[in-house]
């Protein structure tokens, strides 16, 4: 019977390939329908970086989303599973909030106050992380890994909501809009403390000894990796990769801020300096004393 089985066997997805057309179709509508309707003043509607970043995070998703990956991820490694949830959750999200550009997040969003708008409310900071980490928390819970793994459309549910609350939670670091955005200190504060809290369930499944999550414990064993390896190799995705991501960004938010805080103290030091001559010269200083001096007729 095990030797039927076939974990690289070809099953398409129609629903994967419904929803990217969907987003393709809504981009190319939104930047080449809407997009010059409310763009008026000459500017361009969506820049070269932001098709870029579309461009990737469609792919991503069709990556993640996909066979061969979500077959492999739902019925055999944990490893793969951990995989998938860090792309849906850390980089499609930055591809498409990169690829969004501002008049049409003011668009979908709505020109009211981000004090009064429900997703301004839900971006806060405090309200995202709390959001996205309990979210997370969850889909680490045995009862949702083993129904995610018997159910596809569950899967695909719980993936949607992931990616809906990632969102989110990177809107105070990477969203369109500047006024949802934190300050650049904010920001390495606010990663730093996404970084922490998920090395809560990677050292359980790190330093488990056990096999945690029976769903994933089959008899058909891809590249011969053990039930307990692969748990431990979700553990080492979730918090080496995912860590080392998050601390990298931190890394970059900390050389721009500190960059841009050396350039304004150098104009500010230009402006005190501007009625002073570069090179002084003690002839400079002598015909300053001759102007000043009192005539001697005097």
């Amino acid at each position: 019977m095990l030797a039927q089985i076939d974990p690289w066997a070809y099953q398409p997805h129609p629903e994967v390939w419904v929803l990217i057309a969907g987003i393709v179709g809504l981009g190319f509508y939104a930047t080449r329908v809407i997009g010059p309707k409310v763009v008026t003043d000459g500017s361009a509607v969506v820049t070269t970086k932001q098709k870029r970043m579309f461009a990737l995070g469609v792919v991503m998703l069709a990556v993640a989303a996909d066979w061969p990956m979500h077959d492999i991820a739902e019925e055999y490694l944990y490893s793969v599973h951990m995989f998938q949830h860090l792309l849906i959750t850390f980089f499609i999200p930055i591809f498409f909030l990169q690829a969004t550009p501002e008049w049409l997040a003011r668009l979908i969003l709505g020109s009211g106050d981000q004090t009064t708008t429900w997703v301004g409310k839900l971006a806060q900071p405090l309200v995202a992380g709390i959001i996205f980490n309990a979210l997370a928390a969850l889909t680490h819970w045995n009862g949702i890994v083993q129904l995610s793994h018997d159910s596809g459309p569950f899967h695909y549910g719980i993936h949607l909501v992931m990616f809906a609350s990632a969102l989110l939670m990177w809107v105070p670091v990477l969203g369109p809009l500047p006024e949802l955005r934190l300050s650049p200190p904010a920001q390495m504060l606010y990663l730093f403390l996404m970084s922490i809290i998920p090395t809560i369930p990677a050292g359980w499944l790190t330093f488990a000894d056990n096999v945690v999550y029976p769903a994933y414990d089959t008899p058909v064993r891809l590249w011969g990796i053990s039930a307990v390896d692969d748990q431990q190799a979700a553990g080492f995705i979730m918090k080496v990769i995912g860590g080392f991501f998050l601390w990298g960004l931190i890394a970059i938010r900390f050389n721009q801020w500190a960059k841009a805080s050396r350039g304004d103290e150098r104009r500010n030091r230009g402006v005190v300096r501007t009625s002073v001559p570069e090179d002084l010269t003690y002839a400079d200083v002598e015909a300053e004393f001759e102007k000043t001096a009192p005539s001697r007729s005097e």
